[in-house]
């Protein structure tokens, strides 16, 4: 390696570290907002089943998958260059989740009440949006 691949090698890190910015911060974002709803139906299944006429069963299983999953999030936000695999399956994990929801919400899966089924959707168009900005930053990032 000469001299000056050797120093093109730490601008080339740093250059891809920083155009990774915009996609660590949605990332970010995306495992505080996850991690927090998810212990919120932890610890608070009780209240939010009664709010949204969900069984609390059914809220404390969401919360633990969503409390985990945040965490995940977390770890890959961490990354100074996140992997395009691991974003990738982030954000089908995201769209998988926001289509699940428009459909609980369409179908009366779990028997929400409308307060309930408007939080799904909610929740719905939030998870979708944080996909569709993981997706934009992943596209600049490999542009």
């Amino acid at each position: 390696m000469t001299t000056s691949q050797a120093s093109a090698l730490p601008a080339n890190t740093a250059e891809r570290t920083a155009a990774a910015r915009p996609l660590r911060i949605v990332l970010a974002l995306d495992a505080v907002v996850t991690t927090v709803n998810g212990l919120i139906y932890l610890l608070a299944a009780g209240p939010v089943g009664e709010l949204l006429d969900l069984d609390t069963g059914l809220l404390r299983g969401i919360g633990a998958f969503l409390t985990v999953y945040g965490v995940l999030v977390a770890v890959l936000a961490t990354r100074p260059a996140p992997s395009a695999g691991a974003t990738k399956a982030v954000i089908e994990a995201n769209l998988l989740w926001a289509v699940a929801s428009a459909a609980t919400a369409a179908f009366g899966w779990f028997g929400a009440n409308t307060v309930g089924t408007v939080w799904i959707l909610l929740q719905a168009a939030v998870v979708g949006g944080f996909a569709v900005l993981q997706i934009n930053a992943l596209r600049r990032l490999g542009s």
